[in-house]
């Protein structure tokens, strides 16, 4: 069944969001239904936190990381995710199953969370050529543990949590499979594309937002290198990190080294970097509730972003276009 230009008909709609009807979260006072533009959230005296994200970097799972990428904007401010606002934007042509396929995804992963779809908007036009989806996300927290990305302090430890480049890998996967496939085998592959679920940092964010840090910042387009700029530029001081120390894993240095890609520049959601005053102590903290994560370097006085790599010290640019976008390019997708 094609779907024509414009809204999706009300009684597809309906029938579609039927199964977000009942809330999971006793803060939420409306549910999504037509006509039903507004969402209240009772907060009582938490602060409400409000991100919103598109995906316009991949064409697979999409429902996946849209919600996980919102939510860990969430995280690295210190707060809960509630709820999530779902706008998607479907070219001419689309079939229903590709709306369900993706509205499943967002179910299945909204319920794995606990957390809401509170409304949104879709529509079938001639402005997009693949679905187009963007999360806004709504979270709460307190005063005392709200973070921003300006906190950083000259001293303060430098961690970056999981592995450099998780998201990147994954898209890559699907996005080249076959010639991937060719080249590495089955495993490899199939191990990358799962990665795919295992990109949120929404567990080591509150944690140490409990704990006490500086500023964290989860790690998304522009990856380490990008996320790491613009801490520095937030907080008008400088850093000073080792590439030896960035956890990488072996598909994505395969992967990457096959196309021509740095990894340390292709985009990364499942990794944040909290900067903190105690590096030693954070990383007991989440060690001793599995998370993994290394300290790779330090702020500084100085406001020089620096890399060191063989013993050699490379100033870091502003972040251009992900790498991921190259690789687009080669594939035909842009």
């Amino acid at each position: 069944m094609k779907l024509d230009i414009g809204k999706i008909p009300n009684n597809i709609l309906e029938k579609l969001l039927f199964q977000f009807s009942e809330p999971q979260r006793s803060e939420v006072l409306t549910k999504p239904g037509i006509g039903e533009d507004c969402a209240a959230v009772d907060f009582a005296d938490d602060i409400c936190v409000v991100t919103t994200d598109p995906i316009t970097g991949a064409d697979d799972e999409i429902g996946i990381l849209g919600i996980h990428i919102a939510c860990n904007d969430l995280a690295s401010s210190g707060a809960e995710p509630v709820g999530i606002l779902v706008t998607v934007l479907a070219p001419v042509g689309t079939e229903l199953e590709d709306l369900e396929k993706l509205l499943k995804q967002i179910k299945e992963v909204s319920s794995a969370m606990k957390i809401d779809v509170l409304g949104g908007h879709t529509e079938v036009t001639d402005a997009v050529n693949r679905l187009v989806l963007s999360i806004t996300a709504i979270g709460k927290t307190k005063k005392n543990t709200l973070i921003k990305t300006g906190g950083a302090k000259p001293g303060d430890s430098i961690i970056l949590t999981q592995f450099a480049a998780t998201e990147g890998t994954a898209i890559l996967a699907w996005l080249f499979e076959k010639e991937l496939k060719k080249e590495f085998g089955s495993e490899l592959v199939d191990n990358a594309k799962k990665l795919l679920y295992s990109i949120s940092v929404v567990k080591e964010g509150l944690l140490a937002a409990k704990y006490g840090v500086s500023c964290m910042h989860d790690v998304t387009e522009g990856g380490v290198l990008g996320a790491l700029w613009e801490i520095g530029t937030a907080s008008g001081y400088g850093f000073k990190i080792e590439k030896r120390k960035i956890p990488i894993l072996e598909e994505t240095r395969r992967i990457c080294n096959f196309l021509g890609l740095d990894p340390l520049r292709l985009i990364s959601s499942g990794s944040m970097i909290i900067v903190t005053p105690d590096g030693g102590e954070l990383l007991k903290v989440l060690h001793e509730n599995d998370i993994k994560a290394s300290e790779i370097g330090c702020m500084t006085f100085e406001k020089e972003f620096l890399l060191i790599e063989d013993n050699k010290t490379v100033k870091i640019d502003m972040p251009e276009s992900d790498e991921l976008y190259k690789a687009r390019k080669m594939k035909g997708k842009i």
